[in-house]
């Protein structure tokens, strides 16, 4: 990987870790564009630059993260990632062979996108307008909705949004649990992927701190690309709350379809 495709790529989760429109989806769509997809190092670049991501969330909330006091915020944050922990962990191999699709991504980026032209109507009577009033059930079904972006090009953003909605959370606080909810959700996908994961690497295998320190070029390439995604995740976030309380989701929802069916037309010409 160059220093300018970790810039590229930064940017890409920067831009779209936090808005409904799928992170995952886009590096892997950039990455095919790059041709640099089916490298492991590219694999595990794109799950760890969320660090990036995850820094910028607890920076702009730094009094809610660091707040002990109300011990029932990080309760309900634990059990909100105990689905996409257990899940994620059962099904490791299956969602890592989808992530070598970039078919598989437009589709359900076209699939999403329809979902988000009408989940406005869908939920429009929300009780819940404050971060204390959110039970730890209420948390647990949320994590649930997360579950499903584990299908690539399925926005994690978009279902955890979606699920704060269905249980009567307005749509500015869902996205801002949204946000809580990503960072013990990607730093526990970063952690599994440098400690635990298994990397094959010309025909051996490797941890993914191994791999990642296995040259100079690796580690400059991550740190560029975890600061760029920091910076421009910061913007992003800032960006997004004021949009969706004004606009809601259909903007995304018309992205979304037209970016799938754009990929999906140039892989049919490519075929």
């Amino acid at each position: 990987m160059t220093t300018l495709e970790s810039v590229i790529l930064g940017i890409v989760e920067g831009i779209t870790e936090y808005l409904p429109i799928s992170s995952t989806g886009h590096m892997i769509l950039a990455s095919y564009f790059m041709g640099i997809q089916e490298d492991s190092y590219t694999k595990l670049f794109e799950i760890c630059i969320q660090l990036g991501a995850i820094l910028s969330v607890v920076v702009l909330y730094w009094k809610k993260f660091f707040d002990f006091s109300k011990w029932q915020f990080y309760l309900k944050l634990i059990v909100a990632v105990l689905p996409a922990l257990i899940l994620g962990f059962l099904f490791n191999d299956a969602i890592e062979e989808m992530l070598e699709s970039p078919l598989v991504v437009s589709i359900t980026m076209v699939l999403g996108g329809i979902v988000l032209l009408f989940i406005d109507k869908a939920f429009n009577n929300p009780t819940i307008t404050d971060e204390p009033h959110i039970k730890p059930l209420n948390g647990f079904w949320i994590g649930v909705w997360q579950c499903i972006s584990m299908i690539p090009g399925v926005s994690r953003s978009a279902a955890s949004i979606i699920g704060g909605m269905q249980q009567k959370l307005t749509r500015s606080l869902a996205a801002e649990f949204s946000f809580f909810l990503a960072v013990p959700t990607m730093a526990a996908a970063t952690g599994y992927s440098l400690i635990l994961k298994h990397w094959k690497v010309n025909g051996s295998e490797m941890k993914g701190y191994e791999l990642l320190t296995q040259n100079r070029d690796n580690l400059m390439t991550f740190g560029i690309g975890t600061v760029v995604s920091f910076v421009v995740a910061m913007i992003a976030i800032k960006s997004f709350i004021s949009f969706l309380q004004k606009y809601g989701f259909r903007a995304f929802g018309i992205y979304r379809i037209i970016a799938g069916l754009i990929v999906m037309l140039f892989l049919g010409f490519k075929a």
